[in-house]
């Protein structure tokens, strides 16, 4: 049985008569890449901000390493590293600084862990420069360096490539992988770049106005990611129609104007080319697509907001 790492039980946050968070329940277990998905405003951060101590929920309560009294769990956040919502740095100081005042702050003796971190984040080069002089991406990197001083066990992170560019973002990936497989660190990252976080999650949990909607593992996910026809012309209505006559259980939606994704009868796409054209329906485009992380989170959500 695999080793729970955080459990949280009907956690509720309200202002007034809003929930940020309606009776959260997950589980985290060892080792695993959780990638928490959510529109805008969905309680992603809310529910980070609680499980790191930034925030007291209304309701419900959680365990961590298996400890459940607030007293346990006060000793056990020191194995959480976390970034959340902008890092949390101080800019007239360097890099090296920074690092140096987390070490000191949390009590990890080991002396050269910055100059460690620094090399693994890529800033060895700008350790003495002012971090108000950083880019956004530089203080991303600074910031994931600063959740991994304690060599955490669990690690919590809020949108972590935001500001990176591609290179960047590939290499944090390397990064953070590398973590969970030789330090054994379980990580709960939240991205609104859903296709980087099919790249690195071993499963995932969505949210949807302060709920839980679903829960799935990666495998679980490509089941779920319907293969289907992509279809593109200009002549939409027509070619609906033509593919309704023909196919009384068609299955489909309509992407845009000219855009429409036949998800039933994807064994018979020769078939459908050819009747289409023998209609008349002129394509921009006719391919066999597989839906990606992103337009399933829109599926369950009925396309409200950015994830």
């Amino acid at each position: 049985m695999e080793n729970i790492i955080l459990q949280t039980y009907g956690i509720s946050v309200k202002y007034g008569n809003f929930s940020a968070l309606d009776d959260v329940s997950i589980c985290l277990k060892n080792k695993h890449i959780y990638g928490f998905i959510g529109a805008n405003g969905a309680g992603k951060t809310t529910l980070m901000r609680v499980l790191t101590g930034l925030l007291y929920p209304t309701s419900g309560a959680f365990s961590l390493f298996g400890k459940n009294e607030p007293s346990d769990i006060l000793k056990m956040r020191r194995h959480i590293g976390s970034t959340i919502e902008a890092p949390a740095l101080y800019p007239e100081y360097s890099a090296y600084r920074n690092l140096e005042l987390q070490r000191i702050l949390i009590g990890n003796p080991d002396k050269e862990i910055c100059d460690k971190l620094l090399e693994m984040v890529g800033l060895t080069e700008v350790k003495d420069k002012k971090v108000r002089k950083f880019s956004m991406g530089m203080k991303q990197r600074l910031s994931i360096a600063m959740a991994l001083v304690g060599k955490p066990r669990l690690l919590i992170l809020d949108e972590p490539i935001n500001g990176l560019d591609p290179k960047n973002i590939s290499e944090l990936r390397t990064l953070l992988k590398r973590l969970n497989e030789e330090n054994d660190v379980t990580m709960f990252i939240s991205s609104h770049i859903l296709n980087e976080l099919y790249l690195l999650a071993t499963d995932y949990y969505i949210i949807h106005k302060g709920k839980i909607i679903e829960s799935l593992t990666h495998d679980e996910l490509d089941e779920k990611c319907r293969q289907y026809i992509k279809i593109k012309t200009s002549g939409l209505p027509k070619c609906i129609t033509v593919i309704e006559n023909a196919y009384h259980d068609a299955e489909y939606t309509v992407i845009d104007d000219e855009t429409l994704h036949l998800f039933s009868h994807t064994d018979r796409a020769e078939s459908i080319a050819k009747l289409l054209m023998e209609n008349h329906i002129v394509m921009k485009e006719f391919s066999v697509a597989e839906q990606s992380l992103e337009e399933y989170f829109l599926g369950i959500t009925g396309g409200d907001g950015n994830a």
